[in-house]
């Protein structure tokens, strides 16, 4: 409609390109800011991880090894050494290899323990992604146009709710539910081909994803609040358009930047949540092996599963920072703090 107000995804589709020399300044003040970032994890982790109670040798060679035993194997090992030169080993292996060097406990290398496992635990959290995405799109697309209504307070109560439920409980009502009594999924592991895989993945992916589908829905039905009733989808409503289409065109585009930037600050919650979640389906993923190795006292295999994770998570977080800025070129005006 000429002379009414326009969509600004439109306007900046339209209009002149995308300020990327201020998007280039900003993408280099938040790669130096993920930089610094990952290398306060590495140190933190490494000093967490040999403030542990217990150690490993005890763990490898039993209560009753001499003293003798425990001070060969720590030679071995490289633990006699200082904690500074721990710290430049483990900094040189990450460079020059990626790893952080062999487990504590039977010599493998941390990084392709890491790798062997790291499948699972990705699928999950992608799969729990999807559901999250979508599902938070729904729900908060019924509430925001039934505002006030009942189907938008019974959603807040159920979000609210949702928000508190334990993931290893709701993992353990799901067993019962759909595994034990209607047969539908596996109950525990991995299923060896791809279909029957993927079936093993549903329940898991679920239980992770209901731990931040509540934020993100809430978020994007406070975001479609503000533009429910903004000049342009008003002009779109006078053109005739069916609300399908007002929604799918102009509010859930406008509505999304906020909601993907918290997504890609909940991942971390969601990886985390994802590791207890296989536990409880008993899938040998990452988190499975974190849980054995804090038995065990491993403290090199701890510490690289957290700067892997962390890592991952940064890069995550970059990308989607990035993202965010070049589809919005206001953010760079806002300072390059991820």
């Amino acid at each position: 409609m000429p002379g009414s107000p326009s969509n600004p995804q439109d306007a900046g589709r339209t209009s002149r390109p995308a300020p990327l020399r201020a998007w280039a300044r900003s993408a280099v003040g938040l790669i130096a800011y993920a930089a610094a970032v990952t290398l306060a994890v590495i140190l933190l982790s490494f000093g967490l991880s040999r403030a542990m109670p217990g150690d490993a040798l005890s763990a490898q060679l039993g209560s009753h090894a001499t003293e003798q035993t425990k001070q060969q194997l720590a030679a071995q090992l490289g633990l006699d050494q200082p904690w500074w030169r721990q710290l430049a080993r483990l900094l040189g292996n990450l460079i020059t290899h990626g790893d952080v060097g062999p487990s504590l406990i039977n010599g493998e290398s941390v990084r392709s323990a890491v790798t062997a496992r790291a499948g699972a635990t990705l699928s999950i959290v992608a799969l729990a992604l999807v559901i999250a995405v979508v599902a938070a799109t729904v729900l908060a697309v019924i509430a925001a146009t039934h505002q006030n209504r009942w189907p938008d307070h019974l959603l807040r109560i159920v979000l609210s709710a949702g928000i508190a439920v334990p993931a290893f409980w709701l993992g353990l009502l799901l067993i019962l539910a759909f595994s034990v009594h209607l047969h539908w999924f596996p109950v525990a592991g991995l299923g060896t081909g791809p279909g029957e895989r993927l079936r093993s993945l549903v329940l898991p992916a679920v239980t992770a994803a209901v731990g931040i589908v509540p934020l993100l829905a809430r978020s994007l039905r406070a975001q479609l609040l503000e533009v429910i009733n903004a000049d342009f989808v008003v002009a779109a409503r006078a053109t005739g358009l069916s609300p399908a289409r007002i929604i799918a065109r102009h509010l859930v585009p406008n509505a999304a930047l906020p909601a993907l930037t918290l997504l890609g600050t909940n991942l971390a919650y969601l990886i985390g949540g994802t590791f207890v979640v296989e536990s409880v389906f008993t899938i040998p993923g990452v988190g499975d092996l974190m849980f054995r190795s804090i038995t065990n006292r491993d403290s090199t295999t701890i510490t690289g599963i957290v700067i892997y994770t962390a890592v991952l998570v940064v890069i995550v977080n970059l990308l989607t920072d990035l993202a965010v800025r070049l589809l919005d070129p206001r953010q760079n005006r806002r300072g390059a703090a991820l």
